[in-house]
């Protein structure tokens, strides 16, 4: 075996590997770099947004659900609930209020976090905000 793949080969191999994958490295952080100002959504960053980010981290939301992949698969991904509530921020504070809903035997049921009528409209537009991201076709149907 030493006669066929010399130490020659096995240096040009691991140099040319590298420098192939190198270029490549660089090539897709330039072409990320280039594309990644398109995607930007921050324009439709609002303080009730970020209050709404606030109050999805202090009642640890993602401990059950997923918000754009991202979180616990107990309860539906929340990335497009905009869409799927029909544009309806008003319809998203509407369900939450109406949580729990006991007495449906072998259904999961959100608790009930009381929260105010400022906090309802924060998460609904921090929501909304989330469905509004360009998340490449993500998730693939609307059920989430």
């Amino acid at each position: 075996m030493s006669e066929i793949f010399s130490k020659s080969m096995a240096r040009n191999i691991y140099f040319g590997g590298s420098a192939f994958f190198i270029f490549l490295f660089l090539g897709l952080t330039w072409h990320t770099v280039k594309v990644l100002p398109e995607t930007d959504n921050s324009a439709a960053l609002t303080e009730e947004v970020i209050l709404g980010k606030k109050v999805w981290e202090d009642n640890n939301c993602i401990g059950c659900h997923t918000l754009l992949g991202e979180g616990a698969y107990f309860a539906p991904e929340l990335g497009n609930v905009y869409k799927r509530f029909g544009n309806s921020t008003e319809a998203i504070k509407g369900f939450i209020k109406s949580r729990p809903v006991n007495g449906i035997p072998g259904r999961r049921s959100m608790p009930q976090f009381n929260l105010s009528e400022e906090e309802l409209n924060a998460i609904a537009e921090f929501l909304k905000y989330s469905s509004e991201i360009d998340t490449s076709n993500w998730p693939p149907n609307i059920q989430g």
